[in-house]
């Protein structure tokens, strides 16, 4: 294994007033800190004079260390996005954190050549992302929950906010920790969403992030008398097979519907979706342009009714689909079963299209759940009316995506500062990412910038990986300057 390496950055005793905080040490702010570092560090001096003294930041994450979707590291699973398209690669081929220079660190690059392809197991992009993150453990607080961020005056004769305070919660001893700071970033990913109809906190009910990071206690807590388990796996049934429901019809539904198959091959699965049939993505070279980097000014620049019908014409190529290849696996798995019999009641696994789950009760004895069901598919037929139906399982997963909200409730002690002509409770952010505050109000030199939830103005691509390199290079731009001149404590300007 590669020796540990240093970033640029350095500790700052969080007493001090920080030029940034990072809320958030998911992929996107692990990309602003590989911009900062890349800038830090050019080698070349001839464009340039090399900073003295890096600006004091801070990342601040609620995780008690780094993890990239560690729930949904299912075997086999591949990237969706060239890696290309890593936290370097778009903005500058030469830095130390492209995902080639990754493999070569780690030994593989001529192996990972033989695979002939350009889309990794998501377990090795994990990895990949742990050794970035790990560059930076000296500027990261694992385990801290940020509670909230206040504006403030540094100066009583100064009417502007000038800087603000984030508030973190220690997650160990419950500890809050105040840190003041010129510049905040917002990056804190999505929360799982959950149909109303299911309850959010249930022993046998559970959002697909977490799959991976529970299903194998759960076939061993799952009562005994109904099938033998060993090691996470399924080796048989006794007197009925275990029985797992799957609600989603996108990517992460199909990977786990897929995978409970060799994981628990003895187990009934069933697939519950709101469409018609499981849809591909599409990832044809045309479409892709979407998430090329020149693609957010199009889409930003448009009026909102245009930008609403453009990412709605996109969806399709993230929402709701599946990848082709996962796609015919599964379709192959139903076949099998209806070349040995033809009624599709009593086959293993099943995908069950028109279906709206409404309800679910516990059953006494086994922990077993009972999930009342909408069926619609009689809106297709002769009828028009829908059907109801109970099925019951021993376990259930739901992949219906994400909220991105968390912002919403951090900013609430600046809320005062929103412009008073926008029509909208929403934050607004202008094209470089920063929220938008009362004209006047806040310095120059101070402001607060959000990441992942601006898919309504910037497009798909603000909640993938996709234009992660060059967003970070501006965000850094945009936030220090071209020179980082804006630091307080740094003599002299930074290559771009």
């Amino acid at each position: 294994m590669p020796s540990p390496c240093r970033s640029a950055l350095r500790h700052t005793p969080h007493e001090e007033l920080h030029d940034l905080v990072c809320i958030g040490f998911g992929p996107a702010s692990l990309a602003i800190g590989v911009a900062l570092h890349d800038t830090l560090s050019s080698p070349d001096a001839a464009s340039a004079t090399r900073v003295a003294h890096p600006p004091k930041v801070v990342f601040l994450e609620r995780q008690t260390k780094f993890a990239w979707h560690a729930g949904m590291l299912v075997p086999g699973a591949t990237m969706q996005i060239s890696f290309i398209k890593d936290l370097a690669t778009l903005r500058n081929p030469k830095s130390d954190f492209t995902f080639l220079n990754y493999l070569h660190r780690h030994q593989r690059l001529i192996h990972f050549s033989n695979l002939g392809t350009f889309l990794p197991l998501r377990l090795e992009y994990e990895d990949y992302l742990r050794w970035c993150a790990g560059w930076f453990e000296e500027v990261v607080e694992y385990d801290q929950e940020v509670v909230d961020v206040t504006p403030e005056r540094l100066s009583a004769n100064n009417p502007k906010i000038s800087s603000f305070v984030v508030r973190s919660k220690d997650g160990a001893t419950g500890q809050i920790t105040s840190y003041r700071t010129k510049h905040v970033v917002i990056a804190v990913g999505g929360r799982p969403k959950v149909p109303r109809a299911l309850p959010t906190n249930h022993p046998r009910i559970f959002h697909s992030s977490r799959y991976t990071r529970v299903i194998s206690t759960l076939l061993k807590d799952i009562d005994s008398q109904h099938h033998v388990v060993s090691n996470g796996k399924c080796h048989a049934a006794l007197t009925r097979p275990v029985h797992v429901a799957v609600i989603g019809n996108g990517q992460s539904a199909a990977e786990i519907f897929n995978d409970l198959h060799s994981r628990c091959p003895h187990a009934k699965t069933s697939m519950f979706i709101k469409g018609g049939a499981l849809k591909p993505s599409d990832d044809s070279p045309f479409v892709n342009e979407i998430f090329n980097p020149e693609h957010v000014d199009e889409l930003y620049s448009q009026s909102p009714q245009v930008r609403k019908a453009a990412i709605a014409e996109d969806k399709g190529t993230n929402y709701g689909v599946v990848r082709l290849e996962l796609l015919e696996k599964i379709y192959g798995t139903i076949y099998e079963q209806r070349i040995r019999n033809q009624d599709k009641g009593t086959w293993q696994h099943r995908i069950l299209p028109y279906r709206h789950v409404t309800a679910v009760e516990d059953l006494p004895g086994n922990g077993s759940i009972r999930l009342h069901i909408r069926n619609d598919s009689s809106a297709f037929g002769e009828s028009s009316n829908s059907t109801k139906e109970t099925v019951d399982v021993d376990a259930v997963f739901v992949a219906t995506g994400y909220v991105r909200n968390a912002h919403e409730e951090m900013l609430r002690p600046a809320e005062f500062l929103k412009p008073a002509a926008e029509d909208t409770n929403s934050w607004q952010v202008a094209r470089d990412y920063r929220v938008r505050f009362e004209a006047g109000t806040v310095g120059d030199d101070a402001g607060v910038w959000l990441q992942g939830c601006n898919e309504t103005t910037h497009g798909l691509s603000d909640v993938l990986l996709s234009i992660l390199a060059t967003r970070a290079g501006e965000m850094v731009n945009s936030i220090f300057g071209p020179s980082l001149e804006k630091a307080s404590h740094v003599n002299g300007a930074a290559e771009r």
